[in-house]
């Protein structure tokens, strides 16, 4: 099944929403690309150093792309982007008066590359064990004059799958140096700043840049969490029309995603609001409103997130009640059939029986009126049960 964006000639790209309500709703069954998109074992897999390590010992995940560096350098007067080769490279790419820097880096599958990278920007051990050793919860930390930022980055890939993956930015003087495990980001819109020209982040500094990469992460959510609500659309009238053990399943997963993405986005919360309230770390004042900013589009991404997962514990319920109803119906239904045919199974077993004087048995109109006997018995209940409201229209309202 295909579950990437398509184009529409006359909508433009389709909706995230309509991505996923058509992945959800496609199949009967559980399908595969339903269960993937519904959930990121990401959040799952703790990496780290064996206890009783050195403190900043680095642990590779052994299937981690080797580092690719990428420099935005940047100022009011122009922009050179660079492909780094070599970590030395990075002193003098650094270098940019009244503008800030930007290195990206994606892949931890150098140690080497990556101790280097630490070394030339005085970025401390445990930071950077901190960067490798994935998931870290969210937050902000000061070490050595160098504020460690964790964050983690949910996205819809092109495939339609949810990726919840760490990234982790450090600020440093004049300059941002932001790690992720693998490509791909939600960052695009802060490059397309960046090269657009005369822009605010031109003219800010690297505390105004690591803001704008936080905030990206923090807006990344509102398209996964819009995809999340064509999901609950799609399973709310699979409940109520067609419910079944792979609906139940698909509310599971659902839920199951909603409380790993709150519990994320609520540490989130939690770390630019630290952020805010430490006066120590190297944000200036003007940068502050637009953190307050970004701390607000958490609040409502939350807020988002707390209300669909009401919506998914309020169809649990619901496909549970319908599942009951169902079987009440069955049931009653079972119980009317049965109910009709004990008074005539009770005529047949007494004309069933042999014996030889039956007063019945020589008479001319006998067999007949059995039948007529019947007849009218059966359709007595069925009149019966329908003035009772069991069957027929009144059994419906």
């Amino acid at each position: 099944m295909g579950s990437t964006f398509e184009r529409n000639e006359t909508d433009g790209l389709e909706s995230v929403m309509e991505v996923g309500r058509r992945i959800v709703g496609a199949s009967a069954k559980i399908p595969r690309e339903a269960v993937r998109f519904l959930g990121s074992a990401h959040l799952t897999r703790r990496r780290g150093p064996t206890p009783g390590s050195v403190p900043g010992a680095m642990v590779l995940p052994a299937d981690s792309p080797k580092p690719a560096i990428r420099v935005m350098a940047y100022g009011e007067a122009g922009l050179a982007e660079h492909a780094v080769e070599r970590v030395d490279e990075l002193r003098d790419l650094l270098q940019v008066e009244g503008g800030a820097a930007w290195i990206d880096v994606e892949g931890f599958g150098d140690q080497a590359v990556l101790s280097e990278i630490g070394d030339v920007l005085g970025i401390h051990p445990l930071a950077m064990a901190d960067v490798v050793h994935v998931p870290q919860r969210p937050k902000a930390e000061l070490h050595d004059g160098r504020l460690l930022i964790i964050v983690q980055m949910a996205r819809l890939s092109e495939a339609g799958d949810i990726v919840i993956e760490q990234v982790s930015l450090v600020l440093g003087p004049g300059w941002v140096v932001s790690f992720q495990e693998r490509p791909g980001d939600v960052f695009d819109p802060v490059r397309e700043r960046i090269r657009s020209g005369n822009t605010r982040i031109r003219r800010m500094g690297a505390d105004y840049l690591a803001y704008a990469l936080l905030d990206a992460v923090i807006d990344g959510y509102f398209p996964v969490i819009e995809a999340l609500g064509g999901v609950i659309d799609a399973l709310e009238e699979e409940v109520v029309e067609r419910p079944s053990r792979a609906t139940l399943a698909r509310i599971h997963a659902t839920r199951r995603t909603l409380t790993t993405l709150h519990r994320v986005q609520w540490r989130q919360r939690d770390a630019v609001a630290a952020i805010l309230r430490d006066e120590e770390l190297p944000f200036t004042e003007p940068v502050k409103p637009y953190l307050r900013d970004t701390h607000d589009h958490a609040f409502q991404t939350l807020d988002a997130i707390e209300t669909f997962r009401d919506m998914v514990v309020g169809l649990m319920d619901l496909h549970l009640s319908s599942t009951s109803n169902r079987l009440n119906e069955v049931m009653k239904t079972l119980t009317i059939v049965a109910t009709i045919f004990i008074p005539l199974t009770f005529l047949a077993g007494v004309y069933g029986m042999n014996f030889d004087y039956m007063p019945e048995l020589r008479w001319r109109w006998a067999y007949p009126a059995v039948w007529g006997l019947m007849i009218a018995l059966g359709g007595g209940l069925l009149l019966w049960f329908r003035g009772r409201g069991w069957i027929g229209h009144a059994a419906n309202t």
